[in-house]
């Protein structure tokens, strides 16, 4: 897939801390419990952390206790990008960001009580917060 971000793996890597390399450009996963937007409470946007790219409203956010941030939809589908994962010996669905194909995290059909019944389990280091300026 054509991305309308499109970097080498050396411009990424000047822009990215290793960190922040192995997650949105390598499918690497941060530890549960460590992201700094796990307990982010604040009205805004969750932006993709290598491009900005809008995907998640802080309103669909929900406490999933898995440890990462989660959410039960996307700003809107085109956002994000799903794909079959097999890795690990089993199947997710990854998901990464559709306008520069960074990993972002993965998709469960298991957010019960949310309207969407989704959970989108979130590196928290593969986003960034945006707050509402009004709020």
């Amino acid at each position: 897939m054509e991305y309308k971000v499109e970097k080498s793996d050396a411009e990424w890597r000047e822009e990215l801390s290793p960190e922040e390399f192995a997650v949105l450009r390598e499918a690497a996963t941060e530890r549960p419990w460590t992201g700094e937007l796990l307990d982010e409470s604040r009205a805004g946007f969750y932006t993709c952390a290598a491009c900005g790219n809008e995907l998640f409203k802080s309103g669909t956010k929900f406490d999933s206790n898995c440890g990462w941030p989660s959410f039960y939809e996307s700003v809107n589908p085109d956002a994000v990008q799903l794909i079959e994962d097999k890795s690990l010996g089993m199947v997710r669905t990854e998901v990464r960001c559709a306008n520069c194909g960074s990993h972002l995290g993965h998709v469960f059909d298991d957010g019960f009580g949310t309207p969407t019944g989704d959970r989108y389990c979130m590196n928290s280091i593969s986003l960034n917060f945006k707050a509402d300026e009004q709020a």
